[in-house]
């Protein structure tokens, strides 16, 4: 029977088990053999990351073919305005490339752990959240979009993949799922 995991990721934490340079990694958190990331979390951005030991489940999780939506909140400098929005949910060239469009919106700030370290704190530049819906995975890809529309993302949290979300999880903690939802 396949195992599927979801994880919090923490900020700062490799989306891999092992890495040369001695920075932490997965195998800090996930004392499980046999079981892979099915796609990937920078290591600057925070949240839920799917693990699995079933090779076809971790290519349908990860595969952008599939269209498995992924939802981030995503705390930008300064406060979009509805035209900025409006680009992002139409989608927008990047690398050469048009993405999908993104469901977008203004949330009130999600009530999430602490980060370490804490943001950069400017009093004289607001922030504000925003939950984006996206079913690509290119590099960086959220970030990016929100820069490109002027408005720099500053913490990414991905909040849920399919109907798989944070719920229940502490920074750090994973649990054990059904792999059939």
């Amino acid at each position: 029977m396949s195992r599927l995991i979801l994880f919090n990721k923490p900020y700062g934490v490799l989306t891999q088990f092992t890495d040369a340079d001695g920075r932490e990694t997965l195998a800090s958190y996930i004392k499980m053999p046999g079981v892979y990331p099915a796609g990937r979390l920078d290591r600057d951005s925070e949240g839920l990351l799917l693990l699995t030991d079933d090779g076809k489940l971790q290519q349908r999780l990860s595969d952008p073919r599939f269209k498995l939506p992924k939802k981030y909140w995503a705390q930008v400098e300064g406060e979009p305005d509805e035209k900025s929005l409006e680009r992002l949910r139409h989608g927008m060239i990047l690398d050469g490339q048009r993405t999908q469009p993104a469901e977008t919106r203004r949330i009130p700030e999600p009530a999430l752990w602490p980060r370490h370290p804490p943001i950069r704190f400017r009093q004289s530049i607001p922030t504000s959240w925003l939950e984006i819906v996206i079913t690509e995975g290119r590099n960086r890809q959220v970030r990016r979009m929100t820069a490109t529309v002027g408005f720099p993302t500053l913490r990414l949290v991905r909040y849920a993949v399919g109907r798989h979300t944070l719920e229940g999880l502490a920074p750090g903690e994973w649990r054990e799922a059904d792999p059939q939802v």
